[in-house]
């Protein structure tokens, strides 16, 4: 701790980082401090570049501003772009070459896209419900060796999902080919004479591409049935939720009178 020492203060004394006090004495240190005294070089709260001392504010964070990390050795390059790009490649024609006859890819559902504005377009989803595959007449078992994907998460909200996704798989069936296990030796689902009829398809996404979501209209004019229909857009949905939540206390208010009328012949 520093030592003071008390004298009385004097004009002519040199200026002091404090200011003189009221009384006629000030208590000053033997040493002028300096700008940094006891401010640590590195650690919480300080920054090498600012010549203040840091002070926090509130709740917030204790900075650590550390900027001594050997950066050098963590660059990440792509100088061996070219050689990915051929590697994908000759893996590509290795799967084809396994795959045979088959198709590299799989047949994936048409689905809706999520949310309010997107929810107007189709894309393809992950896999087929098991409503969709039982509408369609195929097993749950057997949708993965005939080179259908299965989605358990995925849930069937409306009759247009089911009716879409049905007819591509009823589609889909009607060109496959099933090669039997053993040549010559045909099973219930296999495809008779296999080997001489099919042709190799390597695609199924552009075999069965997703049908459009929606389809744009362009600009008509009004028809006498839609002048007729004064009514709004707005009022028209409004009506229709009233009416469906006040379904049941109309029927029972219905059957009230329809008992006070029996009741009075």
């Amino acid at each position: 701790m520093p030592v003071v020492v008390a004298r009385r203060f004097s004009k002519l004394d040199p200026p002091t980082p404090f200011p003189p006090l009221s009384t006629p004495y000030t208590i000053l240190p033997r040493h002028r401090p300096s700008p940094l005294y006891n401010r640590p070089t590195e650690g919480w709260g300080t920054s090498p570049n600012d010549g203040s001392d840091a002070t926090f504010a509130h709740n917030n964070v204790l900075h650590r501003n550390h900027f001594r990390k050997d950066w050098q050795s963590r660059v990440k390059t792509w100088f061996d772009q070219p050689g990915r790009k051929q590697s994908r490649r000759v893996a590509r024609q290795a799967k084809a070459v396994k795959a045979g006859l088959r198709p590299v890819d799989l047949l994936r559902p048409a689905v809706r896209c999520p949310t309010m504005r997107y929810n107007t377009k189709l894309r393809c989803g992950r896999g087929f419900t098991a409503a969709e595959l039982k509408a369609a007449g195929i097993p749950l078992k057997k949708a993965s060796s005939i080179g259908l994907t299965v989605d358990h998460r995925r849930r069937n909200r409306s009759e247009e999902s089911l009716k879409i996704n049905k007819e591509r798989l009823e589609a889909y069936q009607q060109r496959l080919v099933v090669f039997p296990k053993k040549a010559g030796k045909v099973k219930k689902g296999d495809t008779e004479g296999a080997e001489k009829s099919v042709e190799g398809l390597k695609k199924l996404a552009s075999a069965f591409p997703v049908p459009a979501g929606h389809k744009q209209e362009g600009s008509r004019a009004i028809t006498s049935d839609e002048l007729a229909n004064k009514g709004t857009a707005y009022t028209t949905l409004r009506k229709a939720r009233s009416d469906q939540r006040y379904a049941g206390i109309r029927a029972e208010r219905q059957k009230k009178k329809e008992e006070e009328a029996a009741k009075k012949k």
